[in-house]
């Protein structure tokens, strides 16, 4: 009796959270051949693209987006490879809130901070910016943006450097998960807070909200998943740039995709917390509630979830766990927690079920944890602060479990080389 209620409740808070803004936009379903053919082209993978007179056809051209999705899912490390960007740099500015909704309380928060900002109360900070590997139409989508958060020096010189990369949820302002990272500081782990493509500041004038990072444009999709996975390697390459040892990714909700994605694809990325996670991309925006206005517009095209789902392969987590879990992409081993909500009506249980089942199946090291609540309700108190107690005590373990794996592997080569030496002076 107690659990159906408290089921109804959660259900209720968690469905009005998700009803707050009315900005969403129901935009007709397109296949976005344009967002995709350029990359198949530059990279050898021309034979996929289909006839320009076969995609005024819907069923020709749904066919060739299926095709193309189990080309680049087959060719996968190029999809998601890049060439090294040239123009790192760190600039300091004043944050700004980028709000995605239009709310009096978010208005008023956001008016409240530039007043601080010229008013001189306000403190700026530092990001790190760089041109994306990947390239779209809007030029201030393509120059990646990221939150510098350094951690101080640690008072033993050997102590190896750490850093973390930061993905908050789709539509998160230019603060969500900010606090994440000063805790990560505390922990003497650096981080980088990434705006995915299309928000806060990468957002294009012409959005209220990070629309074109998840919308019925199936290419425009795609090609926004691999700027993601890209932008995150590049992170990855500045930190190590800057003398960094150890790498891992912190995802929450559209975030934990793109985070299992590149580190599917990057051996160098040991550390991984996928907070709210799925298994196939068209089964999320089928099936969640925030997700109600892309569903609309692709069913009034007669589309299926079936159908949604392969012409999604190519970004889901679901085609890429033996990537994951493999020799290749896992190295020396990586240390994985998943986060999840019983009450979750954005990411439904039943998928992030099949997230955990398939790290039961796999040799991998992995933790569970599993919040009493809702996918939007993880993001009010209390339960915001038992998520990040999951979060952060995991990522202080798992890179601890890294330094004292450096140790033991010094003592060792040094263990080895004592060995040598004696017997070189026996001989």
């Amino acid at each position: 009796m107690l659990r159906n209620w408290y089921a109804r409740w959660m259900y209720g808070w968690e469905t009005r959270l998700t009803m707050r803004d009315e900005n969403r936009v129901v935009r007709p379903l397109e296949w976005g051949f344009e967002w995709i053919v350029p990359f198949l082209e530059a990279n050898g993978l021309g034979g996929a693209i289909p006839d320009p007179e076969m995609v005024r056809d819907n069923g020709a051209a749904e066919a060739a987006m299926v095709r193309i999705n189990e080309l680049l899912v087959r060719h996968s490390d190029v999809f998601f490879g890049y060439k090294r960007p040239t123009d790192f740099r760190l600039e300091e500015r004043f944050p700004e809130l980028f709000p995605t909704n239009v709310r009096p309380e978010t208005l008023a928060k956001d008016a409240a901070l530039k007043q601080q900002a010229i008013d001189g109360t306000l403190k700026p900070a530092q990001f790190l910016r760089f041109t994306s590997p990947e390239r779209t139409p809007y030029p201030e989508n393509d120059l990646v943006n990221a939150r510098w958060y350094p951690a101080p020096a640690h008072k033993d010189p050997a102590r190896p450097r750490q850093a973390i990369v930061v993905l908050p949820q789709w539509n998160a302002d230019g603060f969500g998960h900010n606090s994440l990272c000063t805790l990560f500081n505390r922990m003497g782990v650096s981080a980088l807070r990434l705006s995915m493509p299309y928000h806060d500041i990468r957002r294009p004038g012409e959005l209220e909200r990070a629309d074109y990072a998840v919308s019925a444009n199936t290419g425009r999709t795609m090609s926004a998943c691999r700027q993601a996975v890209v932008d995150i390697r590049c992170c990855i390459d500045w930190l190590e740039e800057q003398g960094y040892e150890h790498f891992g990714v912190l995802g929450t909700s559209l975030g934990s995709c793109y985070a299992f994605l590149a580190s599917a694809h990057d051996p160098r990325i040991r550390v991984n917390a996928f907070n709210h996670a799925s298994t196939a991309f068209g089964d999320v925006v089928w099936a969640g509630q925030s997700t109600r206005h892309i569903r609309q517009a692709v069913s009034e095209a007669g589309m299926t979830q079936e159908r949604l789902r392969a012409l999604w392969a190519a970004i889901s987590p679901i085609s890429y766990y033996e990537q994951f879990a493999g020799p290749a992409a896992n190295g020396p081993g990586k240390d994985i927690l998943t986060v999840y909500s019983n009450y979750d009506l954005t990411f439904p249980k039943e998928y992030s079920l099949k997230v955990v089942e398939a790290f039961r199946q796999s040799r991998l090291k992995y933790e569970i944890r599993v919040l009493p609540c809702g996918h939007y309700t993880a993001g009010e108190t209390p339960f915001q602060y038992l998520d990040g107690w999951y979060l952060g005590w995991f990522v202080y373990r798992a890179y601890k479990a890294l330094r004292e794996e450096k140790a033991s592997g010094v003592r060792r080569s040094a263990a080895r080389e004592h060995e040598t030496e004696k017997q070189a002076l026996t001989h």
